[in-house]
C-alpha cells in the first residue's frame, strides 16, 4: 500500500509556512466555515462520527474527550500539546516546522468546538526553530483577522498563547504540562479531578496533540465518512508514522491505520543490506517489542494492544540482527530514570536501580539472578505511579529480556555467590 499524503501533502513541494501559499491551497477555509456556518455542537458531532482517536499516545476518542467538559458557563481552555519527547517520535516536530498554519487552523477549530476563547500551545523547549516558525504563523494569522475579535464578522473572539517548555519529558503528560504553563514545577497531578473538570487555572480544559488537531480541517472539509472509509473500524483514518532504526530511509510516512508493519518497513526502504529485522518497537520507547512473527500485523491501536504492546504516538523503531539489546535496554532505562520528576517512589528509585543493575551487567559484574530481577522490579514499578512514566520502563525491558535472554546472560561472567555456612 503506497504512502497517502493528507496532513503531509505539500511538504517538500511548497512553502507552507507562507500564509498566502497555505490559503491558495484552501487553508483557513474550514476555519471560516466552522465559525460562520457551524455551531460548536455540530463540529463536535462531526468529530465524534469520524472516530478520530488522539494521536499523542493514549488513542482516546477525541469527540468523547471533548464531551467530558461540564455544561456550564465557566471559562474553558484548549491546550495543544507539542512537547513531543517520546524516543523515536518526530512527526509533530515536522508539522510544526513545515506546515504551521495547518496546525494553527486545527487548534482554532478545536478551540471553537469546545466553546473556548483561548488556546494555549505548549512547545517543547528544544524546538526553537519550530517555535519561531509557529510564532510567525500566529502573527500572520492574527494580522489576517483569523485570531482576535469578531472572527469572520461574527461575535466570536479567540486568542492564542504560545508557551515554551524547558526540556522536561514529563511535561508531555497533560497535568504536568498544565502545571508548567501555570509556572509551577512540571510534575503530574493526582487525578481525579481530571483536566476536563479542573485543568488550566482550575478551569475546564482539553489537552489535544498536534497531529490530532491538525486533522480537524480535513475531517470538516471531507466529512466523517471520508475519514472512516480508511483504516479499521475502531482505528479509522490516516496516521503519520515516524519510522527509524535499522532501515534505509528513516522518516515520517503517512498511511492508513491498519497498514501491515511489513509495509511500513518496505516504505522506509527495508532493512539494511544483508541484515534481518529481529524486533520492532511499534509505539516509541514506552512500548514492548514485537518480533519477526509479528511483522504482518496491522498497525492500528487495537491490534497492537491485543498483541501486548501499543501504537502510542506512532513511532516505529526497527532493530536488526546486529542489535545489542542489553545496551539498548540500558539506553532507554537511563532516559526514563533521568526524566523522572521524582514525585513517585517506585519511578524515582526503581528506575535508578534498574539503570545501576544493567550497567553492572554490561560491565561484567552481574549475576544470573540480576536478569530475573530486571523483569521483576520493572513489573513491580508498574501501575503504582501518578503518571505513565514509571510504567514506561517495563514494556521494552521485559520484552527483550524474555526474547533475547541469552544476550543478557552472556554478560554474566561470575558464578552466583552462595552463602557458606560458618
Amino acid at each position: 500500500m503506497p504512502e497517502t499524503k493528507v496532513l503531509t501533502a505539500g511538504i517538500g513541494e511548497a512553502n507552507l509556512r507562507d500564509l498566502a501559499i497555505y490559503r491558495e491551497r484552501g487553508g483557513y477555509e474550514q476555519w471560516r466555515r466552522a465559525v460562520a456556518e457551524m455551531t460548536p455542537a455540530q463540529i463536535q458531532d462531526v468529530t465524534m462520527k469520524s472516530g478520530l482517536r488522539g494521536r499523542g499516545g493514549a488513542g482516546f476518542p477525541t469527540g468523547r474527550k471533548w464531551s467530558f467538559l461540564p455544561k456550564n458557563d465557566r471559562p474553558r481552555y484548549m491546550v495543544c500539546n507539542c512537547d513531543e519527547a517520546e524516543p523515536g517520535t518526530f512527526k509533530d516536530h515536522m508539522l510544526l516546522e513545515e506546515t504551521p498554519h495547518q496546525v494553527l487552523e486545527g487548534i482554532l477549530i478545536g478551540t471553537y468546538a469546545i466553546g473556548s476563547h483561548h488556546a494555549f500551545v505548549y512547545i517543547r523547549g528544544e524546538f526553537r526553530k519550530g517555535y519561531e516558525i509557529f510564532m510567525q504563523a500566529v502573527a500572520d494569522a492574527r494580522a489576517a483577522g483569523f485570531i482576535g475579535e469578531n472572527i469572520f464578522g461574527t461575535d466570536y473572539c479567540v486568542d492564542v498563547t504560545v508557551h515554551r517548555g524547558a526540556g522536561a519529558y514529563i511535561c508531555g503528560e497533560e497535568t504536568a504540562l498544565i502545571n508548567s504553563i501555570e509556572g509551577r514545577r512540571g510534575e503530574p497531578r493526582l487525578k481525579p479531578p481530571f483536566p476536563a473538570i479542573k485543568g488550566l487555572y482550575n478551569e475546564p480544559t482539553v489537552v489535544n496533540n498536534v497531529e490530532t488537531l491538525a486533522t480537524l480541517p480535513h475531517i470538516l472539509k471531507n466529512g466523517p465518512e471520508w475519514f472512516t472509509a480508511v483504516g479499521t473500524e475502531k482505528s479509522p483514518g490516516y496516521k503519520i508514522v515516524s519510522v527509524s532504526g535499522h532501515v534505509k530511509k528513516p522518516g515520517n510516512y503517512e498511511v492508513p491505520l491498519g497498514t501491515p508493519i511489513s509495509e511500513l518497513l518496505a516504505i522506509a526502504g527495508g532493512p539494511r543490506d544483508g541484515r534481518t529485522i529481529v524486533a520492532v518497537q511499534p509505539g516509541g520507547g514506552s512500548s514492548a517489542c514485537l518480533f519477526q512473527e509479528h511483522l504482518d500485523l496491522g498497525y492500528d491501536f487495537d491490534t497492537m494492544a491485543a498483541n501486548g504492546t501499543m501504537l502510542g504516538s506512532g513511532a516505529v523503531v526497527f532493530f536488526d540482527d546486529t542489535t545489542n539489546f542489553v545496551e539498548a535496554a540500558l539506553a532507554l532505562v537511563q532516559f526514563y530514570a533521568h526524566e523522572s520528576c521524582g514525585q513517585c517512589t517506585p519511578c524515582r528509585e526503581g528506575g535508578h536501580w534498574l539503570e545501576v543493575t544493567l550497567q553492572r551487567i554490561l560491565d561484567g559484574g552481574g549475576m544470573h539472578s540480576d536478569i530475573d530481577m530486571l523483569v521483576s522490579v520493572s513489573h513491580q514499578m508498574t501501575g503504582l505511579n501518578l503518571c505513565p512514566l514509571g510504567d514506561s520502563i517495563e514494556p521494552f525491558l521485559a520484552s527483550v529480556v524474555k526474547r533475547f535472554e541469552a544476550q543478557f546472560r552472556a554478560y554474566v561472567r561470575t558464578p552466583e555467590r552462595v552463602a557458606v555456612p560458618a
